[in-house]
């Protein structure tokens, strides 16, 4: 709330400086230095206003839509028309293309996604992007203030998260076409500047007004501000629809620098990414440049003539639209080109790095939330490699694994510390229940399996060492019943790590049970080795009397270790005990910054 108020205020103050610098430019009467400065003061604080505007929206809609583009790419096939319609329903969540195009570049650098799987978004992106700029050629910047007073009468009067993300999203539409309103104020006067005149007919030229697009849209980072600031121009009849193209057209690879930001200091894959949506544009603008005059025709006939702004608006959608389309039967083919300039090497991780965490997630928590999965993920698999490993010194009294199973138990807690802070982060933000619940269970799975790997590197890792010096060996039927008790309990691990990373609920929630039954018939096993350990002790056998206590301490361990791997199932059931829940609160209270 206190987060949504603050915004509000920034709104105001904008909206205020704005307002005072455009009624104290109709005060001036000349083109002084100082016109101009009021000029301008006004235009940069309507623009402010309009990306505030956008960011307003992006983020309301971001909020209550994450979750669900997070279930959209995890169930995303290599199907390219899923892929383009999945790009364009995002861009109408972010805004932005260069916001979808960098979501991309985080998924493929968290390894969430495979960059030829992100071709198809990319295209349909470029079609998505296009709903925004329809939206603000739309004269509605007289109803600016009546759209802002509704949502914030709706954002007063509701309680529910989503009505409130909806609310804030009419008041961020409103306070773009606020932007849009000051700005054409602020320009309003320079139509009698014969130099500004003549400087805009120059762009006529389709070279310099690409090149001038571009540079522009790199500088303030937004395609969508930029185009918008040509509508208001044209409006004004500062610019023709032969200098709209060239600029619009430079727009749309200027909006490519985001992404190529993005990638920087990303694996190859994410720089891929970037590569893909810059070359997508620059290549469609070097196609159509040589055709501006017979395209420009063509908005003119389906367009109203007296409608610059539609215009303009129409040239964007079918620009994009039929790039889009060229390029579509071809993703296969551009993917691979792609890996051919850009080819992917083998990258090494260093043993004590998180893989997937990517704090440029954090502001959409559902996003945040499937790469700390993947995290978790892999605690899950080094701590599965360390409790195959541990038996081998048993079973062969070899040492040498015992290296690699104190470097995985170091990896282990480094991954414990960085997940746990992570997804501290990810509760401290503005999450729903849903999410919080799901954060606390992957807290709860990173302390249990954290715990897996302190049995296997410190009970069972001296036990070994021990074990290795010594001159006892298991009975045949001990060594048989101790080999099968750990193959179960693989097994048990495996099923755990299947469930937790289903990112269907009915298949986590019929794995958990799954696991839960299994654990049943691997419980009632261990009391029925024990007997039949008790069993050869009474009859004396050498073997079994020398190994005993190393055998029942083994047979325990690995009971705890399957006992540990089942409870992540009783989570995900919600069936833990209160205890639980309480000692991981108090865990976050604890945390430093908490």
């Amino acid at each position: 709330m206190y987060q949504h108020r603050r915004k509000f205020l920034l709104i105001l103050l904008l909206a205020g400086m704005g307002t005072f610098c455009q009624g104290a430019g109709e005060l001036s009467t000349g083109f002084s230095a100082g016109r101009w400065l009021l000029v301008f003061s006004s235009l940069v604080g309507g623009l402010g206003l309009f990306l505030m505007g956008m960011k307003m929206m992006s983020d309301s809609l971001t909020k209550s839509a994450g979750s669900h583009i997070r279930e959209l790419l995890a169930r995303l096939t290599q199907n390219r028309f899923v892929a383009f319609l999945i790009g364009i329903f995002a861009t109408m969540v972010f805004q932005s293309s260069s916001a979808t195009t960098v979501m991309l570049v985080s998924f493929v650098n968290s390894r969430l996604m495979k960059f030829a799987g992100t071709i198809g978004i990319i295209l349909g992106a470029a079609v998505g992007a296009t709903i925004t700029i329809q939206l603000i050629a739309f004269r509605l910047a007289d109803y600016a203030l009546s759209v802002i007073a509704l949502g914030f009468l709706l954002y007063v009067i509701s309680k529910q998260p989503k009505l409130r993300s909806i609310s804030l999203t009419v008041v961020g539409f409103g306070v773009l076409f606020l932007g849009m309103n000051l700005m054409s104020q602020s320009i309003e006067p320079l139509r009698t500047a014969e130099g500004l005149t003549f400087i805009l007919l120059q762009l006529e030229n389709p070279w310099a007004g690409i090149l001038v697009g571009a540079l522009l849209t790199a500088l303030i980072q937004s395609s969508s501000a930029f185009i918008g600031i040509l509508i208001i121009l044209a409006g004004q009849g500062l610019l023709t629809l032969d200098a709209s193209v060239p600029l619009m057209i430079g727009a749309n690879i200027g909006t490519a620098i985001t992404a190529i930001l993005a990638s920087s200091g990303g694996s190859r894959e994410s720089k891929q990414v970037a590569l893909a949506h810059t070359l997508f544009k620059v290549i469609g603008a070097l196609i159509i440049i040589w055709f501006i005059p017979w395209f420009v025709r063509l908005i003119t006939f389906i367009s109203p003539p007296e409608l610059i702004e539609r215009q303009i608006a129409n040239a964007h959608t079918v620009f994009n639209t039929l790039i889009a389309l060229a390029f579509f039967p071809f993703t296969g083919f551009y993917a691979r080109f792609i890996n051919r300039l850009l080819p992917v090497r083998e990258e090494k991780h260093a043993s004590l790095t998180a893989w997937y965490l990517d704090e440029g997630l954090l502001q959409t928590p559902a996003l945040a939330l499937g790469v700390a999965r993947q995290e978790v993920l892999r605690m899950m698999e080094i701590a599965e490699r360390m409790t195959e490993e541990i038996i081998i010194p048993f079973m062969e009294k070899k040492t040498d694994v015992l290296v690699k199973i104190r470097n995985r138990e170091q990896e282990l807690n480094f991954l414990r510390d960085a997940v746990n802070g992570y997804l501290i982060k990810i509760i401290r933000q503005d999450i729903t229940s849903r999410q919080a619940e799901e954060a606390y269970q992957m807290l709860y799975a990173v302390d249990e399996f954290e715990q897996i790997g302190d049995i296997v590197s410190v009970t069972l890792y001296d036990k070994a060492e021990s074990w290795c010096r010594s001159d006892h060996h298991f009975s045949v039927q001990g060594r048989e019943e101790i080999l099968d008790f750990h193959l179960k309990t693989l097994k048990i691990m495996y099923q755990t790590y299947k469930t937790f990373g289903d990112a269907d609920l009915k298949g986590v929630r019929k794995g958990a049970k799954k696991s839960k039954e299994k654990y049943s018939h691997y419980r009632t096993l261990f009391f029925d080795l024990e007997k039949q350990h008790y069993e050869r002790l009474k009859q004396e056998v050498e073997e079994s009397m020398e190994t005993s206590r190393t055998h029942m301490e083994i047979i325990a361990s690995l009971k705890v270790i399957g006992s540990h791997a089942t409870n992540i199932a009783r989570i995900l059931l919600k069936e833990e005990k209160n205890g639980g829940e309480s000692a991981h609160r108090g865990k976050l209270e604890g945390h430093p910054g908490g």
